[in-house]
């Protein structure tokens, strides 16, 4: 069995996909690199992801698909997976050669009977332009090369939620759980995290910065005027995760809590742009959006009257610019898009 298995969507990467599975490739014969062609169309991406898996065939997988977007690769991907954890890297991302080994290193020392079902790490944000790296820690959350749990988590901060880029799962947790990301649909991302932290009993966080995720193609899906362009899917996945959290018993009030904060996140990012995109149509969609929520009327509570909640329901133009406000000062700070 590989240590852990990488799962590389590709549509129309060729540009860039050789420096993410170059970086990956450093981990040898203990890992396993599955290459998702997702219907390539436009460039060479089957031809450069062929030529991997014939150089390398013991490490190196390729599926080719019809497209379905991000999140049936990832889907293909897991389905392919042999390796203990899993891990999906995009393929304009890449990871960190000294972080890689210390990362493998450690997962490497796990005792069968005390395997982590969840493994974090930092990522940094890779920004075109940016004249300082944002590195995404969690050092002042989790307890440090230590297994632990729920009950043992701090506080965090708004920059340092969970994501795709810091998060390594147990393969078997993500199966037995049954996770399939939708098809077709941007900011699966965050559904993939979110879904299967009910499961999630044993932690280990590895202070290292692992994970590079880069900022700066115009056709990016985190670019702005993407994002507006997108807005429904965003809607749609927020959607889904507001049922998957009202579906599952989460019975670890930590846990419950921090997937109530984070679907206040995604409340406060979809109103966002709902907002900047100032259509009739889309702040619509927004009043649509949070009456959705109020199918529990205890979470409603909750999103709508935090701090967040509140500052994306101010009434009015005056409302709408304080949002807007809010929005270009964390942009400008954290440089997620």
């Amino acid at each position: 069995m590989k240590l852990i298995s990488f799962a590389v969507p590709c549509y129309n990467s060729a540009a860039y996909m050789e420096k993410c599975i170059d970086s990956i490739l450093i981990g040898g014969q203990d890992v396993e690199i599955i290459i998702v062609d997702d219907g390539s169309t436009k460039d060479n991406t089957a031809q450069i992801a062929d030529r991997y898996a014939s150089k390398y065939p013991t490490i190196v997988k390729v599926v080719h698909q019809e497209n379905g977007g991000h999140g049936q690769a990832v889907n293909t991907g897991l389905a392919h997976a042999t390796g203990k954890y899993f891990k999906v890297v995009d393929s304009d991302d890449w990871v960190d050669a000294k972080s890689y080994k210390r990362i493998l290193t450690t997962l490497k020392k796990f005792e069968r009977s005390e395997e982590p079902d969840m493994v974090i790490a930092n990522y940094v944000y890779e920004k075109v332009g940016a004249k300082r790296k944002k590195v995404i820690q969690y050092d002042n959350v989790f307890p440090q090369e230590q297994m632990f749990g729920w009950d043992d988590i701090g506080k965090f901060k708004i920059d340092q939620y969970i994501l795709m880029h810091s998060v390594i799962y147990r393969t078997e947790l993500l199966k037995q759980c049954g996770l399939q990301l939708p098809k077709h649909t941007f900011y699966v991302d965050n559904i993939f995290v979110f879904e299967p932290l009910p499961q999630v009993k044993k932690m280990y966080y590895i202070n290292t910065n692992f994970y590079r995720y880069f900022i700066g193609r115009e056709d990016q899906s985190v670019n702005e005027t993407v994002m507006i362009s997108r807005i429904d899917q965003q809607i749609r996945v927020t959607e889904r995760m507001i049922d998957s959290f009202l579906t599952d018993n989460v019975s670890n009030q930590k846990c419950r809590m921090y997937m109530r904060n984070y679907l206040r996140i995604m409340m406060e990012v979809s109103s966002i742009f709902l907002i900047i995109s100032g259509t009739k149509e889309n702040l619509q969609k927004k009043k649509d959006l949070w009456a959705y929520a109020k199918k529990d009327k205890e979470l409603y509570r909750m999103l709508r009257y935090s701090l967040l909640g509140f500052s994306v329901n101010i009434p009015g133009k005056v409302g709408r610019g304080i949002s807007k406000t809010g929005y270009k000062v964390m942009n400008k700070w954290i440089g997620f898009n």
